[in-house]
């Protein structure tokens, strides 16, 4: 193989989900950018589908979605008499801690031949290709689920059709602190081999 397959090793085991209280307010260069997404294109896609769909916010950008995301979290969670002031709070304020944000999406092929769990599945893959090129140049990224994820009413901001699925978002920035040390259990509590 051409590949040096030690290094390949210590890039999985090294990736690291590090949150934005934890970014420098160094801006990630766009190069990084760039590539994290091109490496997400190449992700496993059953039929090619290519389900993933990135909106990337910088700039001024990530003041628009922190607006965004925290008015669509008040309207809905009022009408649903849910609304907390803190969670308003740090929708607003989070977002601004990071020198990028990019919103995962998945579109679901009209066609529908391939299950929707394949599609999630597929943009899993890819934010796993951020997530390790992130890791490679030494820059922070973590993948969120809270929020406006799971909300009809954000879709459309994002590009997204009524049967589209809005994932989380992938927060960028450059580490303020050390690179974390990693803790996982044993592989061996969790496969059976049957030979």
């Amino acid at each position: 193989m051409r590949f040096d397959i030690s290094m390949v090793n210590e890039l999985i085991q090294e990736r690291r989900s590090i949150f934005p209280v934890n970014y420098s307010g160094e801006p990630v260069p766009r190069f990084i950018v760039e590539k994290m997404l091109e490496n997400a294109n190449w992700a496993p896609t059953h039929r090619f589908t290519e389900p993933w769909r990135f909106k990337i916010f910088t700039g001024q950008g990530i003041s628009l979605l922190a607006d965004f995301q925290a008015n669509v979290y008040k309207e809905v969670s009022t009408r649903n008499g849910e609304f907390q002031e803190n969670k308003y709070d740090k929708l607003l304020k989070k977002p601004l801690l990071c020198s990028h944000i990019i919103s995962i999406g998945m579109h679901r092929n009209k066609e529908e031949r391939v299950p929707e769990v394949e599609e999630i599945a597929a943009v899993a893959m890819a934010v796993q290709n951020m997530y390790l090129t992130a890791t490679a140049y030494g820059i922070g990224c973590y993948w969120g689920t809270g929020g406006i994820t799971y909300m009809a009413e954000a879709k459309s901001f994002f590009d997204l059709g009524p049967s589209d699925k809005l994932m989380g978002f992938l927060y960028l920035g450059t580490p303020g602190k050390a690179w974390p040390k990693g803790r996982r259990s044993s592989i061996e509590e969790k496969v059976k081999w049957v030979e």
